[in-house]
């Protein structure tokens, strides 16, 4: 089984569920005990530091914690980019990984320069990420560490789109609702 581990989840226009349309889900985990992503484009409107006052030390001021997905909205997930790559708890995308599910304020984790705050995630048991993209609920792509960090995260399913080329430019036109086109 080839792992999607690193990969963007594109929701399709057909994809109506509200927790995943136009959302770009990074796949984090994947293997053939199911798979677990994080929606990168839901920012709530909830900062950091009100909603997980230890993580403030290491965001923006402004810093919004993004909504994952709808498993386990409690949990607290935090993606980072790190210059040492062996000080995360494993690696997503580029220099992208999850920071280890406990950490101090003092803790050394080298030189992370940016961190997104997720509260969630979006999860799949075995077989079930399959067979929705042979359902065509999902297009899938290579992320890429911008995509991860965007400061519109709004744009971000046409850009990924528009990125794709071909006929995904014509989709990332596509207007929200087709019927008021």
């Amino acid at each position: 089984m080839d792992t999607l581990r690193g990969s963007l989840l594109v929701a399709s226009p057909s994809l109506l569920d509200p927790n995943f349309r136009r959302s770009v889900v990074l796949v984090g985990e994947h293997s053939e005990e199911g798979a677990m992503g994080l929606v990168l484009n839901r920012p709530s409107p909830v900062s950091v530091a009100e909603a997980v006052p230890p993580l403030a030390a290491f965001v923006a001021d402004n810093e919004l914690v993004h909504v994952g997905g709808p498993v386990q909205p409690q949990a607290i997930v935090v993606l980072g980019e790190f210059e040492s790559p062996e000080k995360a708890g494993s690696i997503v995308v580029g220099s992208v990984g999850f920071l280890p599910s406990t950490v101090e304020e003092d803790e050394d984790l080298g030189v992370v320069p940016r961190v997104r705050v997720f509260a969630g995630y979006a999860g799949w048991s075995p077989g079930q990420l399959e067979g929705e993209i042979d359902e065509d609920a999902w297009i899938v792509t290579d992320a890429a560490v911008e995509d991860v960090f965007c400061d519109e995260p709004d744009g971000l399913w046409s850009r990924v789109l528009q990125r794709m080329g071909g006929r995904y430019v014509l989709l990332a036109r596509m207007p929200v609702d087709p019927a008021v086109n």
